[in-house]
């Protein structure tokens, strides 16, 4: 069977439908384990073997197809979800058979049970109820029929996207259909779809049950039937009795006879009538019809469950006011059969359902149905037109849309009394001529057809008044077609290719009054001939000339084409609309000035230089969109006009008119933004103010403070952006007049205070100032509704808190002021705020880091005036522990669930797969579709726009250049800076943009509504997620690769809402002359809000400095060993993964049986494990020399080889002293050591417990793996780990994990002891406070985790002091030296040493391998490998 007509019915499921299947319900997340019984081994098809002990025939026995069962069984494991790995799925002869051909695979058979739905956290319980699974291997021709007589099976069932669950054929092959589904989602390599095939996480896309899912619910909802104490009549002349009784459709049905239904059968309709309880009775209803002969039976029912149940469903039956069964989305193939006593039934919907003509509830009885009216059969695969509803004499609407229709019989000539037939989303390209009968048929819908011309059969149809024919492939209209139709009223022919509309005649076409033309190829419209047009569409075409009609004409949109003017004869004294917008307009014509009743104008985005004086001064203009032109100036408003929004931003304007304001009474909204102002006019001629303005956008002009005694006058306003002017202060009377005032924005320009007159608006709840020199922290704490202050980039110090902060702060960032110190007791009054944003204490670190890699990046997200933030980024500085880098930025749109999950997990996964290939089209497209699979169900319904950049060199060597590659979907963009030119790297996926992308999407025959969205859900067709709208939207991204070089200057990346409104030249120069990146981005989000974004805004700069010129080497510093302390041993930083550990060298041996006596509790917690407790004093040590990524030093698998010195530190680490204190008890993990002076820059000690002062908001602890000085580190280094997706790997009694840029090392013993404790039991299994997602035990299913995270409460990490441990290692200060040297004498052997050595070339991963560590080093010659991964996490 073909997967697109699979995957076209999933496309189009309805939204509404509740998932009935959990995201784990798989092989791994069910704790199950493979029962391989000797007596189930078979012979198979290419495998030469012979049966083992026990062989028999029958279930599990061989055939000559080639299929073997193996069963799973459920196994509860202490709570545990599952041990199961790929690797331990098969047996050797099973893998090896696997990969004799890619034709061979594995189907993974649930059992009948619906999984349930999974916790909100934490592990599943050993309690709860699992499905039975089989895993079969067979191959892409084993049938279902085969299938079934392997296993005594009565058939199969196939779920996509955990929608609805449809029996399959018997020829149908269900290996097959896997195989041709992954392609589909964009896999192109045999071998890879052989074993995303076999990954239980594709359960979620797609699944095969051996029986029918048994759903209660829907069984609720479909029918209710049971034997229960039944009376008739409200008096007591009847006597209690056992009877069946069945709730179906809208009647309740009584049989007359105990458990039979062969006698007389009691009716009851329901609809309109009561169902009420009775209480003089337990457990009783009673059912009452509807009408003056109202019939009642009273049911008692024997649980308190049966009652609630049927007191539900019937109380919605009662309530309708008309007979209508609605069942659609149950995944029926018959009507139950009780639903035929339902006579009265008018209404019956079963859209989205598998219907079949035959059986006792098949299509072939819908006309024993004598009222029926309306029948909803779209979504239903039929395949041909069903001619028994032909027989269906009442039928006034039928619905067949999307059954992949190629004909319409004859027979439709029957249903006299339609007046409603919808065939859209077929194949048809033809009417029979019997349609012309249907006289009382006024609404036909063809869209979405293969219709080449307008039927002529329509010319008969004199009730039609609509023709909707969208989507079809009309070239070419000839007006006189609608001329002979006199009917039509309204004509839809958008997306239909029309490169032509001609008129042969001069008759007029009357009787039209609404044109659709959207989005098709037409270069000239001539419309004069339609007279009585009032309303037209002709947007997105390719027109330079528009002429129409204007005796009636009231709405016109013609934006996004190329016009550069517009002719209408006459004037259209009617018109109200008109949208000329993303044209090349040059000047208004005269008659728009003529328009009496015009009262919205949209000439946006063309090339006026000036504005007609009788149009502003129009007594009808309401709105006036003028902004992205080249006005140079405003005339002079005459007299009073009704004006209510101004657009004038990026124009070229020096000033505004000096009678603005008090001429313009009703303005409400002025947006001037990115002119050239250096003052604003006065609200008033007079003291007293009548201004309404409510809101006020000034970014991006050269106002000073003086503005400020203008702005008094407008005491109505609401909104205020000033950014990015030259304001050094802002009068703090005057600020303290604007009462009303709820969000200001002072970013970009140069105050020192805010006025702590500020506090008088009572109202404002968005405080906006960065990028000032801002060193008081303002008054705004006391404000009854602040919810948002941006304070970033600024030179605070110090902040003065209130007693108490307002509980309705959500949001503070403090980020990028160097100088502020916080104390304990200010952290602990932030701790509810929702997301608090802090800088790392680190700056050497930062400042090490930023030196030896040619890139750097700053961020920025804002809400707007949505409630959640949507949007979420990665950045990754030093990706994979190399010099490159990763960058992301997703986008939800409405959704915030599948941007935090592609912000954990989308990092780990492409670097798993550049393990697999180094073709940047393969590796980029698999990130993509496996990041798509592991969304599980929250990709089902949910998806995100994607855009990853990585940075890379194009070969090993290191004197490579570096090449950038970028992909995509969605509409989330890059943009490269190069010689101060921006050139886009990413393709906008949207139905709009993309042609080839729209004629896809057709071709599929989906739905596009009038807002072009695909089943009006999202104009995007290439998403991460949204899987039920498959084959319609894909996961397949767009992939480029650039390379890099000396004239790169930045990367920006952005979201919709950015470069909505920033294009890319100005996004360019904004970053040119900020330079900073955070700033910059900053900047950005700041501006798309000034010119009017409300949505989610987005936005990372990476600053480049690829070249010689960005060169930081340093030459070598050699000074005396000092006194006192000993120095710093040399780093020998073993980083070989565990998959690969023959990579080590013979000297790396000595050092691993050394440390291998130390106790891996001297880990310590998440800052004591991560950072040493302070660096060498400056000229006291030798150190090595520092290297840029254009030199570095020499390097063998990941051991960074010192130079001549001998010894040193990396200056980018955190080193911890080889003092007395690095060797004894003494030393403690809440980041103080015993000989310490002063504490961690960034860690906080109060003795008990551990706080760590982070980037709440960028949630990345950052481990610093740096070079180990001890035996403990290097014991740490040792056991290295693998945290892919989340899952935690135990390896000599250490637990090393990453959740979302969190790593937390903590010691294997204590891991209960962490569980116990209140201030970390959040960590496993459960959301952090500020939003920070961390490892939930051993579980490898991070979605269920990250799904937790916006639920933040506190601002800072705490976390318990580590105990010190009983069988801790303790040198005594006489080996000391001992020790050192015999570390130091290690570095000859490595030295000695030649060519790296790479890894393992995995060629059968899924087979034979378990997968490698993600984030692993890549072994190639570079800086001493750091992990700095930056997620950041964004809150609600």
């Amino acid at each position: 069977m073909a997967m697109e007509d699979e995957d076209n019915n999933a496309a189009v499921a309805a939204t509404n439908i509740q998932a009935d299947v959990k995201k784990g319900g798989d092989v791994g997340d069910n704790g199950a384990s493979i029962d391989r019984q000797p007596d189930m081994v078979v012979h198979q098809a290419g495998l030469k073997q012979t049966a083992g002990r026990g062989s028999r025939s029958g279930p599990g026995a061989h055939s000559a197809t080639g299929i073997r069962v193996l069963k799973q069984r459920n196994m509860k494991r202490n709570g545990s979800r599952s041990c199961m790995t790929r690797k331990t799925r098969f047996g050797s002869r099973e893998r090896d058979w696997l990969k004799g051909d890619t034709q061979r695979g594995c189907v993974c058979l649930y059992g009948g049970t619906v999984d349930p739905q999974p916790p909100a956290s934490g592990p599943q319980t050993s309690s709860t109820p699992q499905t039975d699974l089989q895993l079969v291997l067979c191959s892409t021709s084993t049938t279902v029929e085969e299938l079934c007589a392997q296993r005594d099976g009565q058939g199969l069932y196939i779920q996509l996207h955990g929608d609805l669950v449809r029996r399959l054929d018997p020829s149908e092959r269900p290996l097959q259909m896997v195989y041709d589904y992954l392609t589909s989602m964009g896999y192109a390599d045999p071998v890879r779809v052989q074993h995303e095939a076999a990954n239980s996480d594709l359960s979620c896309l797609i699944r095969f049950y051996s029986e029918r899912p048994v759903n209660a619910d829907q069984q609720e909802r479909t029918l209710l039937k049971g034997v229960f104490s039944v009376r008739k009549g409200k008096t007591q002349l009847h006597k209690w009795a056992e009877r069946q009784v069945i709730l179906c459709g809208t009647c309740l049905i009584v049989a007359s006879v105990k458990d039979s239904l062969t006698g007389k059968m009691h009716i009851l309709p329901l609809v309109g009538g009561k169902v009420e309880e009775v209480k003089r009775r337990q457990h009783c209803l009673m059912f009452s019809s509807a009408g003056s002969q109202a019939q009642t039976y009273f049911v008692n029912f024997d649980t308190l469950a049966d009652y609630q149940r049927w007191h539900r469903q019937a109380s919605k039956v009662v309530s309708q006011t008309v007979s209508l069964v609605d069942l659609s989305c149950y995944s029926l193939e018959t009507v139950p059969e009780y639903l035929f006593y339902c006579q009265d039934i008018t209404h019956l919907n079963l859209r989205h359902n598998f219907m079949s003509l035959q059986g006792p509830g098949g299509l072939l009885n819908l006309p024993r149905f004598s009222q029926l009216k309306s029948l909803n059969l779209s979504h239903n695969r039929l395949g041909a037109f069903p001619e028994c509803v032909c027989e269906i004499l009442t039928l006034t609407e039928l619905n067949l849309s999307c059954n992949s229709l190629h004909t319409i019989p004859v027979q439709i000539g029957n249903l006299q009394s339609l007046q409603t037939l919808s065939l859209d989303g077929n194949h048809l390209s033809s009417l029979p001529e019997e349609l012309g009968g249907l006289f009382q048929l006024n609404s036909l819908g063809l869209s979405f057809n293969n219709f080449s011309h307008i039927p002529a059969v329509l010319e008969r149809l004199s009730a039609m008044d609509k023709l909707a024919m969208a989507g079809n492939r009309v070239e070419s209209l000839e007006l006189c077609t609608l001329v002979r139709m006199n009917h039509l009223r309204s004509v839809d022919l958008r997306l239909n290719g029309l490169r032509l509309v001609k008129s042969e005649s001069l008759e007029a076409v009357s009787q039209v009054t609404q044109l659709d033309l959207r989005d098709n190829c037409l270069e000239s419209l001539d419309l004069s001939p339609v007279c009585n047009l009032e309303t037209l569409h002709c947007q997105r075409n390719q027109l330079g000339t528009l002429t129409l009609s204007g005796f009636t004409l009231r709405m016109l949109h013609a934006s996004s084409n190329r016009l550069t003017t517009v002719n209408i004869y006459p004037v259209p004294n009617q018109l109200t609309h008109m949208d000329l917008s993303q044209n090349l307009l040059e000047y208004l014509p005269d008659w728009v000035c003529d328009c009496r009743k015009i009262e919205m104008l949209d000439v946006m985005h063309n090339a006026l230089s000036e504005l007609p004086s009788r149009l502003l001064n129009s007594l009808s203009l309401r709105k006036l969109l003028v902004g992205n032109n080249r006005l140079q100036r405003v005339p002079d408003l005459l007299d009073h006009v009704p004006l209510e929004v101004l657009d004038l931003q990026h124009n070229k304007l020096t000033e505004l008119p000096e009678s603005l304001f008090y001429k313009a009474l009703n303005l409400k909204y002025l947006n001037v933004s990115a002119n050239s102002l250096e003052s604003i006019p006065p609200s008033s001629q007079s003291e007293e103010s009548l201004s309404t303005l409510q809101e006020l956008y000034l970014t991006g002009n050269n106002l000073d403070e003086n503005c400020g005694a203008v702005l008094v006058g407008h005491q109505n306003l609401r909104i205020l952006h000033i950014a990015y002017n030259q304001m050094l202060s802002f009068p703090a009377s005057k600020l303290s007049k604007l009462e009303l005032l709820e969000e200001l924005n002072l970013s970009g320009n140069k105050l020192k205070t805010i006025p702590s007159t500020v506090s008088s608006c009572k109202r404002l709840h968005t405080l906006i100032a960065h990028s000032n020199h801002i060193t008081v922290f303002p008054e705004i704490l006391n404000l009854p509704e602040i919810k948002l202050v941006d304070l970033t980039c600024n030179e605070l110090t110090e902040i003065q808190l209130p007693d108490s902060l307002p509980a309705t702060l959500q949001e503070l960032d403090l980020m990028g002021n160097s100088s502020l110190m916080l104390e304990h007791k200010t952290l602990n009054l932030f701790s509810h705020i929702t997301t608090l944003k802090l800088d790392q204490k680190s700056p050497m670190t930062t400042d090490s880091l930023s030196s030896s890699i040619p890139w750097n990046h700053g961020y920025s997200e804002m809400c707007g005036q949505r409630n959640k933030l949507c949007v979420s980024v990665l950045a990754v500085d030093r990706f994979r522990d190399s010099v490159e880098a990763c960058y992301g930025i997703f986008d939800g749109d409405r959704n915030e669930e599948v941007p935090r999950l592609l912000q954990c997990t989308m990092g780990d996964v492409l670097c798993e797969e550049l393990q697999h290939s180094s073709i940047d089209s393969v590796y980029m497209c698999n990130t993509f579709l496996t990041s798509h699979r592991k969304l599980g169900m929250a990709g089902q319904k949910l998806g995100a726009s994607a855009l990853l950049c990585y940075i890379h060199r194009e070969t090993p060597d290191p004197g490579g250049y570096f090449s950038l590659t970028v992909a995509n979907v969605g509409n989330c963009q890059a943009v490269l800076c190069r010689d101060g030119q921006p050139v886009p790297l990413s393709k906008v996926y949207s139905l709009e943009n993309c042609t080839e992308e729209m004629e896809r999407v057709k071709l599929i025959k989906a739905i596009i509504t009038e807002d072009n969205k695909v089943s009006g859900v999202t104009c995007c067709s290439r998403l991460l997620g949204c899987s039920y709208l498959s084959p319609c939207v894909l996961p397949k991204p767009w992939v480029h690769t650039e390379p890099l070089c000396s004239q790169d200057e930045f990367l920006i990346l952005g979201n919709r809402a950015l470069f909505e409104r920033v294009s890319y030249q100005e996004a360019v120069y904004t970053v040119q002359a900020v330079r900073d990146p955070r700033t910059a981005a900053k900047k950005l989000c700041s501006l798309a809000q000034s010119y009017g974004c409300k949505d989610n805004i987005g936005a990372v700069v990476v600053s480049l400095h690829i070249g010689e010129d960005s060169c930081t080497c340093e030459p070598l510093v050699s000074t005396s060993e000092p006194r006192g302390p000993p120095p710093s041993t040399v780093p020998i930083p073993v980083t070989t993964g565990p998959s690969d550990p023959s990579n080590l060298s013979s000297s790396s041996a000595v050092i691993t049986e050394f440390s291998s006596e130390t106790s891996a509790s001297e880990v310590g917690s998440e800052a004591g494990s991560t950072a040493s407790d302070e660096h060498t004093s400056s000229g006291s040590a030798s150190r090595l020399e520092r290297r840029c990524s254009l030199h570095p030093a020499t390097t063998l698998c990941g051991i960074m080889v010192p130079g001549p010195a001998g010894s040193g530190t990396h200056p980018g680490l955190f080193q911890r002293q080889p003092s007395c204190a690095a060797f004894s008890n003494n030393q403690s993990d809440n980041g103080l050591d015993s000989d310490d002076e002063a504490p961690l820059e960034g860690v906080i000690s109060n003795g008990s417990k551990l706080e760590v002062e982070v980037d709440i908001h960028c949630c990345a602890f950052q481990l610093r793996s740096g070079a180990p000085e001890s035996p403990k580190d290097l014991n740490l280094e040792k056991r290295s780990s693998d945290y892919r997706n989340g899952k935690m790997r135990r390896q000599n009694s250490v637990v090393v994990s990453a959740t979302n840029g969190c790593l937390l090392a903590v010691c294997g013993r204590e891991i209960a002891d962490l569980k116990k404790s209140p201030s970390t039991s959040s960590l496993f299994g459960k959301k952090l406070p500020n939003g920070s997602v961390v490892a939930p035990e051993d579980s490898h299913n991070l979605i269920e985790v990250a799904l937790e995270a916006p639920k933040k409460k506190s601002g800072y990490f705490t976390a318990p002091a580590q105990q010190d441990p009983e069988d801790q290692l303790i040198v005594p200060p006489s080996l000391e030296q001992e020790v050192r040297e015999q570390l130091r004498g290690q570095s000859p052997l490595i030295i000695g040493l030649s060519a790296p050595t790479t890894p393992t070339s995995l060629k059968d991963p899924v087979w034979d391998h378990p997968h490698p560590p993600a984030f692993a080093s890549n072994l190639v010659p570079g800086p001493v490998p750091i992990l700095q991964q930056e997620v950041y996490d964004t809150a609600l």
